[in-house]
């Protein structure tokens, strides 16, 4: 068990399959993924298991497990024993581990083999102490689908200010269905949620920020607001928001198009986004407004 030597190890390390193989090399060349961060454990020549952090930008810690791997003959002891190896390696003494994510396909229960495998690398996570925190639709708009034309229901601008934009996200955070929001709720106050979301997430995009949309009634007053961009990988819609007194009211549909006319128009080859299984009701909106489950992601957490 042991990290990898150098960039000339990432054909060892891409023996296991999986849909992020194709990204390695590029984000180890911007920072993202360090070959210290990236473990493997062989039995001779055979790769038996795999695991991999990554980060938004290069000197930043580890952000997320988001490759862990264990091959189908092998003992599934084999990569909890690697796991734990690269967990005292990798991360600070006594410190809590990132969180742990793994795509899978959207029918991943319906196939055994698949079924057996993500089982297999759930319980060795488990067995380290993280738990299953939520499962999450992967959803993507391709190019050539119809989006929903312009209504007069609403009008939409740039944001005023990084105040309107952090009060309005205040503000759509009471009622959220998303479980990592609520979860940051039960620590933090709402407008901190909110500022941190913005300024680290949203203005670490290198895409224009002229892009991001306020919607509001006809006489001015916002009911929500949309983010798209562009991370390190694909187009995407970052967030989407409805203030609580305007759910329900199908304005959800609105600005979902505007988002993704924004992204098309800026010639995007597809647009990605993600929400909560539980979240129906935006699951529905995307799947109104042509967007498809490509992948499903398990994320897992330690507490």
């Amino acid at each position: 068990m042991r990290p990898l030597n150098g960039p000339d190890e990432l054909d060892l390390f891409c023996r296991l399959p999986y849909v992020l193989n194709d990204e390695l090399e590029g984000d180890l060349a911007h920072g993202r993924r360090r070959l210290d961060w990236m473990w493997v454990a062989q039995r001779g020549d055979q790769l038996i298991a795999r695991a991999a952090w990554w980060t938004y930008r290069r000197g930043e810690d580890p952000a997320v497990l988001d490759v862990f791997d264990i091959a189908d003959d092998a003992d599934p002891e084999d990569g909890e024993q690697l796991l734990r190896a690269a967990m005292t390696a990798v991360l600070p003494a006594g410190a809590t581990p990132p969180e742990a994510i793994r795509f899978v396909p959207p029918n991943w229960r319906d196939d055994e083999a698949v079924r057996r495998g993500v089982e297999a690398c759930v319980a060795a996570l488990e067995s380290t102490g993280a738990r299953l925190f939520v499962e999450r639709l992967r959803l993507q708009w391709d190019a050539g689908t119809p989006v929903a034309p312009p209504t007069e229901r609403l009008a939409f601008r740039e944001p005023e200010s990084r105040e309107e934009l952090v009060g309005l996200m205040t503000t759509v955070l009471e009622g959220t269905l998303d479980a990592h929001s609520r979860a940051e709720l039960g620590g933090k106050p709402a407008a901190q949620v909110a500022a941190e979301q913005h300024d680290d997430e949203f203005l670490g995009y290198s895409s224009p920020r002229s892009w991001w949309r306020i919607a509001t009634l006809p006489d001015g007053n916002p009911i929500g607001f949309v983010i798209p961009a562009r991370n390190a990988y694909n187009p995407i819609l970052a967030y989407i928001g409805i203030l609580p007194t305007h759910r329900g009211k199908g304005y959800i549909d609105d600005v979902l198009a505007e988002g993704t006319r924004i992204l098309a128009a800026n010639g995007a080859p597809r647009i990605r986004a993600s929400t909560d299984v539980g979240n129906v009701p935006m699951a529905r909106a995307f799947a109104r407004a042509g967007y498809r489950t490509f992948e499903r992601q398990l994320n897992l957490v330690w507490t």
